[in-house]
């Protein structure tokens, strides 16, 4: 796929799912019985998924309803090791769930800039932090390739699962480069592939959107992040993360039903991909 047909189906991808306001399964049958990941209500789906990637009764509770849409594959917050008085950058930021968590960390004389290429994500995200009165938050339409923000102006870039989507993750970890001040740190949350996937996965649209498709080599990933100029790059932790429950009905509906795999065959895939939290420093 070419890199603009990647951002429309993309864009598109995510402006739906915050148009219905649910993730994974919203709603769905279960793919896979036994795994327990795609069943129950939308909401309970949601709250499952990101305590299963890090997230605590705490943080879910402190965000405003509607800010936590299921989609991460990890929890950068919890590792950024945020203090009072810094600027964040979190890129695809969706409805602002991680935002709002750094919100708090960084407290009033900090500040959080979130980044997300769907405006309808922007509108969601910037209700969600009326609604929560988060004076120190921000939003801004932007591609993560391109950064809408100054050289050497953050103390830290997070991102939970979305540089798997862009088809130009060197640009991505160059431009986090750029905007980080010397001294800056970078913590992601990201899919990567152990071990190559079915043709059919990689050329689906349901499946990019699902991080899956746009996934490279976690050797390719961390190269990456090394060839953009970061020192002391560590794998903070890494498991083994389900296909089913990588992102929203769409997707795993796609997969299955679109792609004609077996759910089966995507038990058997499990092992190809896998979630890693990386750190980094400029």
């Amino acid at each position: 796929m070419e890199n603009q047909e990647i951002h429309k189906i993309v864009r598109e991808g995510y402006a739906k799912i915050a148009k219905q306001n649910s993730s994974c399964c919203g709603g769905a049958k279960p793919i896979l019985k036994e795994s327990g990941c795609c069943c129950g209500s939308a909401s309970g789906m949601k709250e499952n998924i990101s305590k299963a990637v890090g997230y605590s009764d705490q943080d879910l509770a402190e965000v405003p309803d509607g800010a936590n849409l299921g989609l991460g594959c990890g929890n950068p917050v919890a590792l950024a090791s945020l203090k009072a008085g810094e600027t964040v950058l979190d890129l695809g930021s969706g409805a602002g769930f991680d935002c709002f968590l750094a919100s708090a960390k960084v407290g009033p004389t900090g500040k959080v800039i979130g980044v997300d290429m769907t405006p309808e994500m922007l509108d969601k995200a910037r209700e969600n932090a009326r609604k929560g009165n988060y004076t120190n938050v921000e939003f801004r339409l932007g591609e993560i390739e391109n950064l809408p923000a100054a050289d050497s102006s953050a103390d830290i870039i997070i991102s939970n699962c979305v540089i798997n989507l862009s088809a130009d993750k060197k640009s991505v970890f160059h431009e986090a480069f750029r905007v980080l001040k010397q001294g800056g740190r970078l913590m992601v949350s990201d899919i990567v592939i152990l071990k190559e996937l079915p043709e059919r996965i990689k050329q689906s649209a349901a499946a990019y959107v699902g991080c899956v498709s746009g996934a490279i080599f976690k050797e390719e990933y961390l190269k990456a992040i090394e060839s953009a100029g970061f020192k002391n790059i560590q794998i903070i932790e890494e498991s083994y993360f389900p296909i089913e429950c990588m992102a929203n009905d769409p997707t795993a509906q796609g997969i299955v039903e679109n792609i004609q795999i077996t759910p089966q065959q995507i038990k058997d895939l499990e092992k190809s991909i896998a979630s890693i939290k990386v750190a980094a420093l400029k």
